[in-house]
């Protein structure tokens, strides 16, 4: 992989983290209508690389975000992780691989409200039987890294949204994923604290040396990316 190059803009020759290749991507309505939610699509993401993706709803972003993950497969067209087509893994590989190399953040944060923000964000290395004491020492070093280390082993319920969403941000960098996903990670956020949540999550990120697509409906959100893709009615389009 080769080196990502000033300001997280990364070497375009680098081999690609992400890459879809002509995808497409239809579902059938209950009615037997066929909708197109995805248009042969192709475009690559490298490491350090941070992709925004717009477009209004309904035009196929959340449906780009669960390919990228392997969560659902495309109609025609591939899709790569790593160099590995995940339509030619099993489903255990592909849970394996995303376990191992994709971390996720959702609008909803989607964390267990009975444990603390510590062990929130301890649920992968659990999952994957990782060694506790490096997991407990890596996630709490995230914590302090974004404000939280004072707060680490509260209920997760007792904090803000943005609070929740900094432990959700830490939970998908624990292992060091080669790529972070996150679908809309400031839509249940006020302007301030999604601002603050995204910049957290870029500055991390690039830290990381993680490659991100994060989807937004926010123009300024956007403009923080080195890449922009713009999706409409399922055709997507690039530009820097």
């Amino acid at each position: 992989m080769k080196r990502a190059g000033a300001h997280g803009m990364s070497d375009p020759v680098a081999d690609p983290v992400l890459a879809f290749r002509r995808v497409s991507r239809e579902y059938r309505s209950a009615g037997g209508a066929v909708l197109q939610a995805l248009r042969d699509a192709t475009g690559e993401v490298v490491a350090g690389e941070v992709v925004a993706v717009t477009g209004r709803s309904g035009s196929g972003k959340s449906t780009l975000v669960h390919l990228a993950a392997g969560i659902d497969a495309p109609s025609s067209g591939e899709v790569l992780l790593l160099g590995r087509s995940l339509s030619a893994l099993s489903d255990g590989e592909r849970t394996r691989l995303r376990r191992d190399q994709v971390g996720l953040v959702f609008q909803f944060f989607h964390l267990l409200p009975h444990l603390s923000a510590l062990e929130n964000v301890l649920v992968p290395a659990l999952v994957a039987s990782d060694p506790p004491g490096p997991a407990e020492a890596r996630a709490r070093e995230l914590l302090e890294r974004v404000g939280l280390a004072a707060r680490s082993d509260e209920a997760v319920q007792k904090l803000s949204g943005g609070e929740m969403q900094r432990v959700a941000l830490c939970r998908a960098l624990l292992r060091r994923p080669g790529l972070l996903l996150a679908d809309e990670p400031t839509g249940n956020l006020d302007e301030e604290s999604g601002r603050a949540v995204l910049d957290l999550l870029l500055g991390l990120a690039r830290e990381e040396r993680s490659a991100v697509l994060y989807v937004t409906h926010s123009a300024e959100l956007a403009a923080a990316a080195d890449t922009l893709w713009t999706l409409h009615s399922g055709v997507l389009e690039r530009r820097r």
